[in-house]
């Protein structure tokens, strides 16, 4: 129920609207996080169609601003289910995958266990830390592989339900969220 409720107010934001809140939470983000040990940052790539939270700003500041970071983002692997890790830097191609979601097309795979901090794509979340996707589980699958310190981090453009009433045994909770008005501590 919430992932069709959640879906359908994304999909009714402005282009505005959607540039305005993936900026501020990007701001708030970099504002707000100290980087300093960060050596591997894992990104998704936003799907414009889904009116997803654009994650172009965040890319933007890492490579600009954070050198020493590098980035990673993810490819579906159909065969095993699962999530692929690929570094992502402005010489990666890209290919737009049959779900629309765009992905790299190298074959370097990175292993979960050297991602320092994860940015989460989601369409809701909770004030306990669980969030809803897109249903798939890929996410909850991929943060269950990475280290105990691994920082988790959801990015939403909206502010929290009070309680997501099924959470499953496999459910991974979010160390934070960010939404454009604050930062949601669950640790």
């Amino acid at each position: 129920m919430l992932r069709k409720i959640y879906l359908a107010r994304q999909k009714l934001l402005s282009d505005a609207e959607r540039r305005e809140k993936s900026f501020r939470v990007s701001e708030i983000f970099f504002e707000n996080f100290d980087l300093s040990e960060v050596r591997l940052l894992h990104v998704f790539l936003s799907v414009d169609e889904q009116n997803e939270i654009d994650t172009s700003p965040f890319i933007n500041e890492l490579w600009g601003n954070h050198i020493n970071i590098k980035t990673c983002v993810p490819r579906v692997n159909f065969e095993t289910d699962q999530l692929q890790h690929l570094e992502f830097s402005s010489q990666s191609t890209l290919r737009v995958s049959s779900w629309g979601i765009p992905e790299p097309t190298g074959n370097e795979l990175i292993d979960e266990r050297k991602i320092d901090m994860v940015l989460v794509p989601m369409l809701c979340f909770d004030e306990r830390g669980f969030r809803v996707g897109h249903g798939k589980g890929y996410y909850d699958k991929f943060l269950s592989l990475c280290r105990k310190d691994c920082v988790k981090i959801g990015l939403s453009m909206f502010e929290p339900v009070e309680e997501i009433e099924v959470i499953k045994p496999h459910d991974i909770r979010l160390d934070y969220c960010i939404t454009p008005a604050k930062i949601w501590k669950f640790k």
